[in-house]
């Protein structure tokens, strides 16, 4: 029996292990299906050809291609990195509020923050 008690214990510590300590695992996000929605739904608007947004900032949000150019100043993700990419610190909230983004409107719901800063974490890819 004790023999069973200890099987028992190191079969749980093993799912443990295995899945981050009760964490759920990360989903990849796909830039596709996942973030680009969120910005079609609340930047396109502006940061389109003749969009507000793109003549002030050179962004364009309309693709992949578009996003990764960035702005006439460079890009506005580094990929990998979350916190030190402007596109999420502006959606954050964490940037002057004269340029919080979306301008003018209500933020980001933070599951769409979330969302995009996943995507940034593991990598940008065009997915």
């Amino acid at each position: 029996m004790h023999s069973l008690a200890r099987l028992a214990a190191s079969t749980v510590a093993a799912a443990l292990l295995s899945t981050g300590c009760g964490k759920q695992p990360q989903q990849t996000v796909s830039f596709s299906q996942d973030v680009k929605p969120i910005l079609e739904q609340h930047c396109v608007e502006c940061h389109q050809q003749g969009g507000k947004g793109t003549q002030t900032s050179g962004l364009k949000l309309t693709s992949y291609e578009a996003l990764m150019q960035g702005t006439r100043l460079g890009p506005v993700v580094e990929p990998g990195h979350p916190a030190s990419s402007t596109l999420v610190r502006l959606v954050e909230g964490k940037a002057d509020p004269s340029i919080q983004m979306p301008h003018g409107e209500e933020p980001l719901a933070k599951a769409q923050i979330q969302t995009i800063r996943q995507w940034v974490a593991q990598g940008t890819k065009d997915n």
